[in-house]
């Protein structure tokens, strides 16, 4: 048998290098655990073909000067092999000034620290809209071309799930038909996008910590709340994508054969940015319509929880006015899995509902229970009074 496969041991563990097929004719080269019984038995004991050997993984992303080998330790990043060429791109500068439109530089700006600084911080790129043929799973999908392996695809459930070696350590981690309206799915991708270290953990195995320098990309037919914002949030970059005007059916292929020519622009490109945050761009330049749409329709679902609430304990009691502190709301808010502060609570309160109060005396909060019981709170403090009038007009 002539010894043409490949194998390597990390630590103590054997590896075959194959090659699987894909549905476009290419493949790509993946590494599966092997045994040294199948090994004999395939060459025979005295005839084992040569194995690399290496302490463990390691994983450091570079693109302009990728290392396979760093010292005694095998990188699992993977390299992407396009051959640069000086050359021109229409199709791609086209798709990307379709999406970016008059933040054109900054999305070439964001694409270029991508390939040539893999490890800066990035934001969350966000693409939304509620119209069909607008290419946002397309701009995903050229993403995956340029960056091959070190972009993954994952789903809203990828981020509740406690398993994640799978994704942990790639460069770009792309979401489509994005919908997590739980706060503590939105605090995970904002605690990651600025994470310099993530524990990683598979099936059957111990956590681990590794260094995390992934970046997220998001896309979304939902305009309003496919994620919540909070409204001093600025970890996130939200474009909306207006349909093309015209249908390129081989848009994709077409794109594939200029990223050589594209990958050679950047590299060569200035920069239109300054690195001015830990996220490199001012987040004044990131401030878009739609992230502004995006965080009214949150700051207004505080509001309508908030009303809904003195409804439901006016219905209960009976009463035609509810008792409260801005304090007494805030659990309310968080109960919801909305994020609010008391600051935000009294501005409502006070903006919004025209409350004002200088009594500080006893009051009686209600507070829903478990099992929809009312329990009433007794509780000393300046307190508002709300009218079921009111709370009827916020609920219009």
């Amino acid at each position: 048998m002539a010894n043409k496969e490949k194998y390597l041991r990390v630590g103590t563990t054997l590896y075959k290098l194959v090659h699987r097929p894909l549905i476009s004719g290419d493949y790509i080269e993946e590494k599966i655990p092997w045994s040294y019984e199948v090994l004999r038995q395939d060459y025979g004991k005295n005839n084992l073909p040569d194995i690399e050997k290496y302490d463990g993984f390691c994983i450091i992303p570079n693109h302009t000067d990728y290392k396979q080998v760093y010292g005694t330790y095998l990188n699992q990043y993977e390299p992407i092999n396009h051959t640069i060429a000086k050359g021109e791109f229409p199709y791609i500068r086209m798709f990307l000034e379709h999406i970016f439109e008059e933040q054109l530089e900054l999305g070439l700006d964001y694409i270029q620290l991508l390939y040539t600084h893999p490890t800066q911080m990035l934001p969350i790129l966000l693409l939304v809209s509620n119209e069909r043929q607008t290419g946002k799973t397309t701009f995903l999908r050229f993403l995956k071309m340029v960056f091959a392996k070190n972009a993954t695809f994952n789903t809203n459930e990828d981020f509740k799930s406690q398993f994640n070696a799978d994704w942990a350590n790639r460069l770009l981690i792309l979401v489509d038909e994005l919908l997590l309206n739980k706060m503590e799915d939105t605090e995970k991708i904002k605690n990651l996008s600025t994470a310099s270290d993530y524990k990683v953990e598979a099936k059957g195995k111990d956590r681990r910590e590794i260094e995390f320098f992934a970046k997220f990309v998001l896309c979304s037919n939902n305009e309003k709340n496919p994620i919540i914002i909070p409204k001093e949030e600025v970890r996130f970059w939200v474009r909306k994508v207006r349909p093309v005007k015209k249908d390129i059916t081989s848009l994709r292929n077409l794109m594939a054969k200029e990223i050589p020519y594209f990958l050679y622009f950047l590299l060569h490109r200035e920069l239109s940015s300054q690195h001015e945050s830990r996220m490199w761009f001012n987040p004044i330049l990131l401030e878009t319509p739609a992230l502004n749409k995006i965080k009214k329709y949150n700051s207004s679902k505080i509001e309508i929880e908030m009303a809904s609430y003195c409804s439901d304990v006016m219905e209960l009691s009976g009463l035609n006015t509810f008792q409260g502190c801005p304090k007494d709301f805030l659990d309310v808010i968080r109960n919801a899995g909305l994020k609010a502060d008391v600051t935000q609570i009294r501005n409502i309160l006070k903006d919004n509902w025209g409350l004002r109060s200088d009594r500080n005396s006893d009051y009686t909060f209600y507070w829903i229970g478990i099992d929809g019981e009312l329990i009433p709170m007794k509780k000393k403090g300046r307190f508002l009074v709300i009218e079921k009038s009111l709370v009827d007009k916020v609920l219009l």
